[in-house]
């Protein structure tokens, strides 16, 4: 399944990922890309609010934590920054496959910095800016 969404403002950004949360949440894991302030952090807080709304305060870049943890009510929201990481090893001493194992939904920036650590039925997300206040959204998953 493909998706192609134009946004004219966060709000609306924020409003695809809001929709896209129940899928996200039968995949457990959603694979952000896009430039620098292209709105990973804006999507993001979109399935936030959708997962576990008690949160959507709390979302911030984890770009110097690497990690932010949501714990919700319902739902845990585990969202990665992985631009700093340089290497699989890097990767894995930041605890990152140990959230395979706790309930919640993986939310990864940079991504594609480590494409082969993702399973097949994540959720692809590649957001890019085309105006000052307008984003082209496309959402990818297989059936």
């Amino acid at each position: 399944m493909k998706s192609v969404t134009v946004t004219h403002s966060p709000e609306e950004t924020m409003a695809v990922a809001y929709d896209l949360a129940p899928i996200a949440e039968k995949r457990r894991y959603v694979c952000l890309t896009g430039g620098l302030g292209a709105g990973k952090t804006v999507f993001t807080s979109g399935l936030v609010q959708a997962l576990c709304p008690e949160c959507l305060e709390l979302v911030h870049s984890p770009t110097f934590a690497i990690v932010n943890e949501y714990l919700g009510k319902n739902q845990n929201v585990f969202h990665f920054d992985l631009y700093r990481i340089r290497s699989a090893d890097d990767l894995y001493s930041t605890g990152f496959y140990d959230y395979e194992e706790r309930r919640g939904v993986i939310v990864a920036e940079w991504s594609d910095l480590f494409a082969e650590c993702f399973p097949p039925e994540s959720v692809f997300v590649k957001i890019e800016t085309t105006g000052e206040n307008e984003r082209t959204v496309t959402v990818e998953y297989k059936d």
